[in-house]
């Protein structure tokens, strides 16, 4: 397996354990810990390490790297820009994207849908690819970038945290779809900027449940 390989191994290993609890905000990402863990060598846990700090999940506090709480204000924040980019990124895809990649996501939602809300984390790969997916076929890159990295800060609020946003959010993904298929871009539209709003009062509902470590309100080494 080549380097990149094994960073990318690293790397959806960490956000495994982070989707699943395993890794709490206010945990430390010791890096010679985290070798043994997943019988690495250093240079990809790294790299692995370097890209969830990128993503905005963890900050450097004291000689450590922590997990971050993601607060109130910063959920605003993020929510404010993904209403702002991801309707027009919507309206740009809307007879862009292509049909099969319509019936891919399509499939992925309407398969989630039969399985149910499992303990693992397919709900959150599942709405990564349609977000991402859409933020792509919109055609400009710095953009899906940036909506990428936004998905990317609140990605412990899946179905876990806000359980009744499963069926409701895998609906409101279907219905996108159709409006797409349909070359609707303004319905697209207007459910992306909708769907983002019913995902982001649902987090602020349930902001104080994210589970923390005692690490969290340690002080700084």
């Amino acid at each position: 397996m080549s380097g990149q390989s094994l960073s990318q191994t690293a790397y959806r290993e960490l956000i495994r354990r982070i989707l699943e609890g395993e890794l709490k905000p206010g945990d430390t990402l010791q890096e010679s810990r985290l070798c043994t863990d997943l019988g690495m060598s250093r240079t990809p846990v790294r790299e692995a390490i370097a890209r969830i700090r990128s993503e905005g999940l963890a900050e450097q506090s004291g000689r450590f790297l922590r997990l971050r709480r993601i607060g109130s204000e910063e959920i605003e924040e993020i929510f404010f820009l993904r209403r702002t980019l991801e309707p027009s990124a919507i309206r740009a895809a809307t007879g862009r994207i292509l049909p099969e990649e319509l019936d891919g996501l399509e499939d992925e939602v309407r398969a989630l849908m039969r399985g149910g809300p499992g303990k693992d984390d397919l709900q959150w790969h599942v709405d990564r690819t349609f977000h991402g997916t859409i933020a792509i076929a919109a055609g400009n890159p710095a953009v899906a970038k940036v909506i990428h990295d936004l998905h990317m800060r609140t990605c412990i609020f899946d179905h876990r945290v806000v359980p009744e946003r499963f069926e409701l959010g895998c609906r409101e993904h279907l219905g996108m779809i159709d409006a797409m298929r349909q070359g609707d871009a303004d319905a697209a539209s207007a459910q992306m900027e909708a769907h983002l709003s019913h995902a982001r009062d649902a987090i602020f509902e349930h902001l104080d449940e994210v589970p923390a470590t005692a690490s969290e309100k340690a002080p700084s080494e």
